[in-house]
């Protein structure tokens, strides 16, 4: 089993990083042959998507369509198209994913899915291009909103369940929304990211 671990926030170290890795050490107790691939995204260079939409018309290509853009991405497809588990970490920056997370949900869309599904009466919506099935794992941070008043501040957790049910035909079996770790520590979530981790190994 491969999995990927994605880190969103530009600070390494710090409670987003944390509890990923918290994470990656409940998927190695409950999968201890699993191979774990960890990625900053702070620690490489993913342009914005340019909406040239060429791997969106790209209708043939399997297991992703090629992108126009040659950076950091481009090795990082090879890894998600191998990659049976993923866990996906970042903060919350103003209720949403952050900047570098956004580039990344943005750069797997049209590469992985293709535009012929269907909602109601709306054709072209994403669908993944393979039938590889995934699991995956979210871990929201807030530095400052408490769990309690999540549903105000949190519009990462959906964006990122979507991006990846609809891109990587992944089947999400859970999220962590770690709130006001500025002041609770990101230690009181730890055995909640270490459970995620266990779920998206077994």
């Amino acid at each position: 089993m491969h999995i990927l671990a994605i880190m969103g926030s530009p600070r390494p170290g710090r409670a987003t990083d944390q509890l990923a890795d918290q994470a990656i050490s409940g998927a190695l107790e409950a999968n201890p042959e699993a191979s774990i691939q960890k990625i900053r995204l702070g620690d490489v260079r993913i342009g914005p998507c340019r909406n040239c939409l060429a791997c969106r018309d790209n209708l043939e290509a399997v297991p992703y369509a090629p992108c126009v853009q040659h950076d950091d991405m481009t090795p990082l497809l090879d890894d998600l198209a191998r990659a049976d588990a993923l866990i996906f970490a970042t903060p919350v920056h103003m209720g949403h994913v952050t900047s570098l997370a956004m580039a990344f949900l943005e750069r797997i869309c049209w590469t992985f899915a293709k535009p012929t599904g269907r909602v109601l009466t709306v054709r072209g919506c994403p669908v993944p291009r393979t039938a590889k099935k995934r699991t995956a794992a979210i871990i929201v941070v807030s530095g400052i909103v408490p769990p309690l008043l999540r549903r105000f501040c949190d519009e990462a957790t959906g964006l990122v369940r979507r991006t990846l049910k609809d891109s990587l035909n992944c089947r999400i079996v859970g999220s962590l929304y770690a709130g006001a770790v500025e002041h609770r520590g990101a230690d009181v979530y730890a055995d909640a990211a270490r459970r995620l981790g266990r779920a998206v190994a077994s």
